[in-house]
């Protein structure tokens, strides 16, 4: 059995009006990202879903704009996403409040009752919460997939560098 993991798909992210809009590239992903959630749910296997929810006086604030509010229209996942989160009955919700969908969260108990032989990983930013969520799989030794076709970032040369250290450092299997 594979998990498939992804990462904040959340309208701040990938809606214009969005406090941090990833820009165009983010947005060319989801089509592949539903593809992938509709396929795991076809195999009966379960979809994690990461999800910013900061609080109002959270310290990542110093560094960009307040977003996804734990509650606030910007940390809700995105239209073509949320049926399925709330409708498919192996799909999970983990809220986090840094990069890594690990620190703080219920993650690593959850995957280890999972036990999947397999992670595979989409989703936003690819230099930044994917990266490091990924560094934390790999830390674990689960065996990662991570979707070209399925992360993006606002930096290009921050996500093909993001895709590199990925492949190259920690043994992600990039396609």
């Amino acid at each position: 059995m594979n998990a498939l993991m992804v990462i904040d798909l959340l309208k701040d992210f990938l809606e214009p009006q969005g406090a941090l809009y990833c820009g165009e590239a983010a947005r060319q992903i989801i089509p592949f990202v539903t593809a992938k959630v509709t396929e795991f749910r076809q195999k009966e296997q379960p979809v994690i879903f990461i999800m910013d929810a900061h609080q109002k006086d959270d310290l990542e604030f110093n560094r960009f704009p307040v977003h996804c509010l734990a509650g606030s229209w910007g940390a809700e996942l995105i239209d073509d996403l949320a049926d399925q989160a709330e409708e498919y009955a192996l799909a999970k919700k983990i809220f986090k409040q840094r990069y890594s969908g690990f620190y703080g969260t219920p993650l690593a108990e959850n995957l280890r009752e999972l036990a999947p032989e397999e992670v595979q990983v989409v989703g936003v930013c690819t230099n930044i919460c994917v990266l490091y969520t990924v560094e934390e799989l790999c830390n674990r030794d689960y065996k990662v997939v991570v979707y070209r076709q399925g992360v993006a970032s606002f930096d290009l040369q921050a996500h093909n560098w993001a895709l590199a250290q990925m492949e190259s450092v920690l043994g992600t299997n990039v396609l």
